[in-house]
């Protein structure tokens, strides 16, 4: 089967069903071809460790810029503490130094807060998509299994009752 997303291949398998020819006096049963049904089955089934990767490629993406911010706050810390040092020589230097050095730092951890919360509200955002598509394609998954078993389970009863009344 070729590359498709699992939301076509679940719409492929609804129209399937859709277009299925109905048996004669049973209008809410239908024939279908088995094996194309279960290959479909088959590529959503391998398909889905794909969304999976892709929400641990999400969450990679969210601890590299949360250390690229931690690595980021750092550098100011150290150049606001190197800059502190510098104007040691004199009190009134000093003092100035050591008020921007604490407004930098204040500043690092407002922006740290900031790239943080961004971050998780993106990742928390990126998994809800995620979860819900995985969540409805499992589900969809699921009643046209359930569907097909019972469309199956149907047509091997009357396989079985023609069989009985062609031996009476």
């Amino acid at each position: 089967m070729n590359e498709q997303n699992i939301e076509d291949i679940i719409s492929a398998l609804y129209d399937m069903v859709q277009d299925a020819r109905s048996l004669p006096l049973a209008a809410d049963k239908c024939i279908l071809e088995r094996d194309k049904v279960l290959d479909m089955l088959d590529e959503i089934i391998a398909q889905l460790p794909v969304e999976l990767k892709q929400a641990r490629t999400i969450v990679e993406s969210r601890n590299e810029l949360i250390g690229q911010a931690r690595r980021e706050a750092e550098n100011l810390i150290r150049q606001a503490q190197e800059k502190a040092e510098e104007l040691v020589a004199e009190e009134a230097i000093y003092k100035e130094a050591k008020r921007q050095c604490q407004d930098m730092v204040l500043q690092t951890q407002a922006r740290m807060a900031d790239l943080r919360k961004a971050s998780n509200d993106y990742m928390d955002d990126a998994l809800r998509r995620t979860e819900e598509a995985i969540a409805l394609s499992l589900e969809d998954v699921r009643d046209t299994r359930t569907k097909f078993r019972a469309l199956i389970e149907n047509q091997e009863k009357k396989a079985g009752a023609q069989n009985y009344d062609v031996e009476a």
